[in-house]
This record gives structure tokens, C-alpha cells and sequence, in this order.
């Protein structure tokens, strides 16, 4: 399959649009007219492509670090000039298309904050390939379903990290994917080994690369990415972007902080979260400075590549900031370069806005944003300090936000309701799932998510609407480990909810109830059958519950909301772990 075959309609401002455009669905993606003269008009979408600020970067600052990656196990320290991830690049996309891979179709990668993640990207928008990036978490259960749905020609992954095999994980389910035609293994051998196969032959000495990168040309309009969300819908989405909706965000992203090529980046968030490709892949490259990539987030090795460094910017979720708060103080004058760090995922607690206040030269940032859009709300780093610890920013310029009832009247200052979104870094679909791009006729999106609104149009996220439990910044697929969970011999009925945790902001909770043959189920057996059944660690429940009963509404839905209360109180052992 390629991507320039499926079409994901942009928002339809009309409601007659809609079945013109899911019948265009074999034909290429649809972005309706009025939306792209609109944005274009606005300033929003400038049809530039990241190939053309790489190159404005290659020219004009050829010898600049572009990319400087630690990696932390081995202690480690690459850096590559702009010249230099130029070649790879060259060679890398001239090796991509020598082994098969065509216009529109996709490229994924489930590799650390490592180089090659960044050079993937540039090689894929140079021959016009989209990139699916996979998180490292990942595990047999959650690449088996995003592979086959995103129908990856190609894969690149590294042998081991962090102590796992993921050739091994990778060929125990390669039979399951009959579009995988190549496997690119970082530190592999022979025929998969990522470096023989494609960094140490001169593909681009064996084509003619200007007529090749000529022909592959892209638009501004065509999909450079799809990543994967989790939903309410029990399986994972692919969220479609194009370089407008991506740039229309990271270019007042970089204006409302104040952001120069002078200013480095540190990116340990991951790549393959759209925090990590936007402001530590695009942003970075949009500059033209330095990206500093770290591949296991640890507060101190942390401390040392900022004191090594010197970067002015991160943006990380909310336990990344308490952890580089707490250890500070023993790395006194080594973080002074850091101006900027936006914090996302989950609300900053006042008490780690007050500390890094004092332990920290930079501004804290918080932000609001979501795979389908980016960061669509911010506050300044000109607002009070206390701003962020208050709010989740108010509306970045080409976005806007609306907090409504469920009839969808919009609500005064004060009142909790839903959060809509519009706007210019709006994604333009799911893949293969045109019926759940849930998008109004005058453009409207709903995320999900509950909010507040005040008099300065700041919101603050207050719970969501969606059945999603967030830990640490990372989206737990609930429906999915509920339907794992209720094959369990002995489980009647199963809820997962989210218990307040101060680090990670939520930690997982399971509510159970058990049949009359089933007398006890502790939470050890419940993680081991979970593991068994191949499912992220990440997703494992931290604590469990057998009720009597579950709460119910009349016509027998679970509510939830009286478990989210009940798990209020459960105080879990600090959890060091990310």
C-alpha cells in the first residue's frame, strides 16, 4: 500500500463534502480547499518542507553541529556536523529507494534518541516516504497491530537496548507481516545489519540522486508521518500529519519562546512522541542550531550533558522536570544555560514551580497539546511564574480553543466543559479510518479532553471524557488492557482507572470483581498473565482492587467516576521508574 492511495480528508467545512471525500478514498489525501486557502492566506501554512530549511542549514552553516547524541548506557558522546548528516542522509535515501522503497509508502523505526532517527526522516522527506516512528516500549502486542495497519515496507530498530532483543521480538512476529519486506537491524550483521547494508554502500554513487529526489519531490501537503495513539477505541490510531500542519506549529512554538539558531535544543524526550519529533527533529532543523539528543532519561547524566552542552531549551513531561528539580542542587551553576523548559503531559504541581524557582535560572513553561495538533496551548515565558502551575496556556497563533457543554454551546469563563480545537496544525486523518476523524462542519475537533476556560483565555485541563489513564506523558491504551484482562479465568468485570501520582501524574489502577469459583487474585498474577499475553510493562496496572460490585448506571455502564474517586485515596510506593 501507499499512503498517496488512501485519502484522509481534512476537515470538511460542509456537511455534503463528507461522502465526496471518503469516496476518494483509494485516491490521495483530501484537504479540503477552503481550509487551505484559509491557512494559507493566514500566514499558517508557508508550503515549505524540512528538506528546505536542512538545506538552508547545510549552506549557510555547514560546519555547526547538527545533531550531538549521549548515549547513556556506554557513556557515550556522537556529534555530527550539518555537512556531515547531509551525507548520511544523501547516502541513506538513495539506499531506501535502491531496496524498494517508493513515493508514499512507509518507512517505521523503533529506535531510541539516536541520530539515525532524525537522518531517516530527512532520507524519507527526500524521496518521499513517510516515517512511521514507534516507540521503544513497544512489545510484540503493539507492533504486531501498528505494522500490519501501517503496512511498513521497511523497518529499522536497534539490536538491543537497554538490555532487550529486539531482532529477536521483531522475527518472532515478521510472519505476521506480509508487507515487511526488509528489516534494518543498528548494530546487526550481515544482510540486516543497518550499517553494511545501507551507511557502508555508496547508493548514491549508483543513481543519478538529482533526478531521483527531483521526481520524489513532495508538496507541503503530502503525509511525512504517522504515529500511532492511543484511544477509546481499544486499538491504536495513526494520526496523518503534513509538513504545513507540523511547521504551522513549531514556527510560533519557536517564536512565543524566543527561539534563535543560537538557542541548542536537549531532547530526552522520545523521538517517536510528537513532543520528541516536533521540537527535538523539526524544530532543531527549522533553527538551524544543534539538537542534543539523550536516549535514557536519568536526572543526572542529564545535568552533566547540560553542563557539557550548554543547550537553552527542553520540553519534557512533568515528572522529567520534578526529577531535574530535585537533583539541581548538586549540580550548582552546570544548568545555567538553560532558559526554557516546557513541561506537557500531565499539570505542573505549584510545589515543583516554586522549587525549580529557586534551583533553576530557567522559565518553567507548561503546555497543552495532543498527537492530533502538537502543543496547541502555552503559556509565556514573559507570564508570572506561577502561570504554570495555574494553566495550560492559552491558544497558540493559528489555533484556537473553545470549551463547551455536550450540546456544544459555549461556556462562560469558569465553567468545565469539553475542549474543541481548530486550526492550522490540525491532523488531516487516521489512517484507513476516515469515519473517526471527528471533525464538525465549521472545523471543530474534539479532543476528548474537560477544561476550564479563564477571563485571559488561559484553560486548564481538569479530567477527560476520553478513557484514557496517562502516566508519565504516556497515553495506557485502557480498552485494550481491559478486553486482555477480562480473559482472565476468574475476572466477571474489569475497570482500569487513573490514582493521582505526583511524578508521573497518574499510575494505573484495576478494579475487579471475581466470579464465585475464583477466591482470591493478586496483583503479581495479574501483571505475570499481562506480560505473557506480550503487552508493554508500561501498561501494567500498579494496583488492584477486588470490589464486590462495580458501580453502575441504570442501563449498566460501569461509572468510572466513582472508581477515579475511590482511587484518589490509594497511595502507591514511589515508583523511581519512568
Amino acid at each position: 500500500m501507499r499512503l498517496d492511495q488512501i485519502s484522509a480528508s481534512a476537515r470538511p467545512f460542509n456537511n455534503k463534502n463528507r461522502n465526496e471525500q471518503v469516496k476518494k478514498m483509494d485516491t490521495g489525501i483530501t484537504l479540503n480547499p477552503e481550509r487551505r486557502a484559509a491557512m494559507i492566506k493566514s500566514g499558517a501554512w508557508n508550503d515549505k518542507i524540512i528538506t528546505d530549511y536542512f538545506d538552508q542549514a547545510v549552506a549557510s552553516t555547514p560546519d555547526r553541529e547538527a545533531i550531538v547524541g549521549y548515549q547513556v548506557t556506554s557513556d557515550t558522546r556522537n556529534a555530527l556536523t550539518y555537512r556531515e548528516l547531509n551525507d548520511k542522509v544523501t547516502r541513506m535515501a538513495a539506499g531506501l529507494a535502491a531496496m524498494g522503497i517508493g513515493k508514499g509508502e512507509v518507512v517505521a523505526c523503533q529506535l531510541p534518541n539516536w541520530w539515525q532517527t532524525t537522518a531517516l526522516h530527512l532520507a524519507c522527506m527526500r524521496i518521499g516516504a513517510i516515517l512511521n516512528p514507534l516507540m521503544p516500549i513497544f512489545r510484540e502486542r503493539e507492533l504486531r497491530f501498528m505494522l500490519k495497519h501501517g503496512e511498513a515496507k521497511l523497518l529499522v530498530i536497534p539490536k538491543v537496548f537497554r538490555d532487550f532483543d529486539y531482532e529477536a521480538m521483531v522475527d518472532g512476529i515478521r510472519g505476521e507481516l506480509p508487507a515487511l519486506e526488509t528489516l534494518l537491524v543498528i548494530g546487526g550483521e550481515g544482510e540486516r545489519s543497518f550499517e553494511q547494508r545501507l551507511m557502508e554502500t555508496p547508493w548514491e554513487k549508483q543513481q543519478d540522486i538529482t533526478s531521483l529526489f527531483a521526481e520524489r519531490q513532495l508538496t507541503a501537503d503530502d503525509a511525512i508521518q504517522i504515529l500511532y495513539t492511543s484511544g477509546t477505541t481499544g486499538e491504536p490510531k495513526g494520526v496523518m500529519h503534513t509538513s504545513n500542519t507540523l511547521f504551522s506549529n513549531v514556527r510560533p512554538y519557536a517564536d512565543r519562546l524566543h527561539l534563535t539558531s543560537d538557542d541548542k535544543v536537549l531532547m530526552a524526550s522520545p523521538l517517536a512522541h510528537q513532543t520528541g519529533f516536533m521540537y527535538g527533529i523539526m524544530m532543531p532543523v527549522y533553527l538551524g542550531t544543534t539538537a542534543i539528543l539523550q536516549d535514557i532519561w536519568d536526572a543526572d547524566y542529564v545535568c552533566k550533558v547540560i553542563g557539557a552542552e550548554k543547550p537553552a531549551f527542553t520540553m519534557a513531561a512533568t515528572p522529567f522536570l520534578a526529577d531535574l528539580v530535585k537533583t539541581a542542587p548538586k549540580h550548582e551553576g552546570e544548568l545555567d544555560s538553560l532558559r526554557i523548559f516546557v513541561s506537557a503531559g500531565a499539570p505542573i504541581p505549584s510545589a515543583v514551580v516554586e522549587q525549580a524557582g529557586k534551583v533553576l535560572k530557567a522559565k518553567i513553561v507548561s503546555a497543552w497539546g495532543m498527537t492530533e495538533n502538537g502543543a496547541v496551548t502555552m503559556t509565556c515565558p514573559e507570564d508570572p511564574a506561577e502561570r504554570a502551575s495555574q494553566s495550560d496556556g492559552k491558544a497558540m497563533p493559528f489555533m484556537e480553543v473553545k470549551v463547551t457543554d455536550f450540546q456544544g454551546n459555549e461556556l462562560p469563563a469558569g465553567e468545565e466543559g469539553s475542549l474543541l480545537v481548530r486550526g492550522s496544525s490540525l491532523f488531516v486523518g487516521y489512517l484507513k479510518r476516515p469515519e473517526l476523524y471527528g471533525v464538525d462542519e465549521s472545523g471543530w475537533f474534539n479532543t476528548g479532553d474537560l477544561a476550564r476556560m479563564d477571563q485571559d483565555a488561559y484553560i486548564r485541563i481538569t479530567g477527560r471524557t476520553k478513557d484514557v489513564v496517562i502516566r508519565g506523558g504516556e497515553n495506557i491504551p485502557v480498552v485494550e488492557v481491559e478486553n486482555l484482562l477480562y480473559k482472565f479465568p476468574g475476572i466477571v468485570d474489569v475497570a482500569l482507572v487513573g490514582c493521582p501520582d505526583e511524578r508521573l501524574g497518574e499510575r494505573l489502577c484495576a478494579y475487579v470483581t471475581l466470579d464465585e469459583n475464583a477466591t482470591d487474585l493478586t496483583l503479581e498474577q495479574v501483571k505475570t498473565y499481562l506480560t505473557e499475553q506480550q503487552l508493554s510493562k508500561n501498561y501494567l496496572p500498579e494496583y488492584l482492587e477486588v470490589i464486590e460490585a462495580m458501580p453502575r448506571t441504570a442501563s449498566g455502564k460501569i461509572q468510572k467516576f466513582k472508581l477515579r474517586e475511590q482511587a484518589r485515596n490509594v497511595r502507591l510506593e514511589p515508583n523511581k521508574h519512568h
